[in-house]
């Protein structure tokens, strides 16, 4: 199947599970999702996520991500799409303002990571843990001729952040009755600053059928990691 990147997409949102959070100068998966530590509040400047760019393998062509994209729309479904439970939703289509960031593809895949600022009267990542209403440890989203399994992965803790680990297996039938794969990791954090409360995310596409290797789990939870500290400055 062949991968292609997206400018215009719909989504994001927050998964729960366990929570766990603390400073870690190289932090690890340890968790669905990790609630922030009381610390000093850093500023957050969007413009900063083009400096991510530089941690991309070589070989990768760089544009400008359309400012309404959202996970779910990065993984492929376009704005009629439905969630099963219908409260998980949130995880892939965050209520933001329109937000700033690129795409890349290459060999191993197409690479998007964005920062959006979320709406005035967004829960924010001070909001009460979803998970009260219960877990999204497992769901389903469908629209269109594709449908898609949604499941929760450990999130790396970061520091004042509230983060979560999806993982996405997408089928589409085409014409002619065909199935297409992809598959898409997505990593989240919710962020405060000066008060405004910010959401970004990092979407990695990959085709299971190509022959390059695909860019795996651990390089989309690092490069969220890296792309908190940017926007930190």
């Amino acid at each position: 199947m062949r991968l292609f990147a997206v400018p215009t997409v719909l989504l994001v949102c927050t998964l729960t599970g366990g929570v766990a959070c603390g400073p870690r100068p190289a932090p690890q998966p340890t968790s669905t999702s990790s609630s922030p530590q009381t610390t000093g509040v850093a500023t957050v400047n969007p413009a900063r996520i083009d400096r991510v760019r530089q941690d991309l393998p070589s070989g990768y062509e760089v544009v400008a991500i359309d400012p309404q994209a959202t996970p779910v729309s990065l993984w492929g479904f376009g704005p009629d799409w439905t969630a099963d439970p219908s409260r998980c939703a949130a995880a892939a289509a965050p209520d933001t303002e329109p937000g700033r960031g690129w795409s890349a593809s290459g060999p191993g895949g197409i690479v998007y990571a964005a920062v959006a600022k979320e709406k005035a009267g967004h829960p924010g990542a001070d909001a009460p843990d979803p998970g009260a209403e219960g877990p999204c440890e497992q769901w389903s989203v469908s629209g269109g001729h594709s449908t898609g399994t949604v499941t929760s992965v450990a999130a790396p803790a970061i520091e004042g952040a509230v983060t979560a680990g999806m993982s996405t297996a997408v089928t589409t039938v085409v014409e002619g009755g065909t199935e297409t794969r992809s598959h898409a990791d997505t990593f989240t954090a919710d962020l405060h600053s000066e008060g405004a409360d910010y959401h970004v995310f990092i979407t990695v596409v990959t085709d299971p059928g190509s022959p390059n290797p695909a860019l795996d789990t651990a390089f989309t939870s690092d490069l969220l990691v890296k792309s908190v500290s940017a926007l930190r400055g």
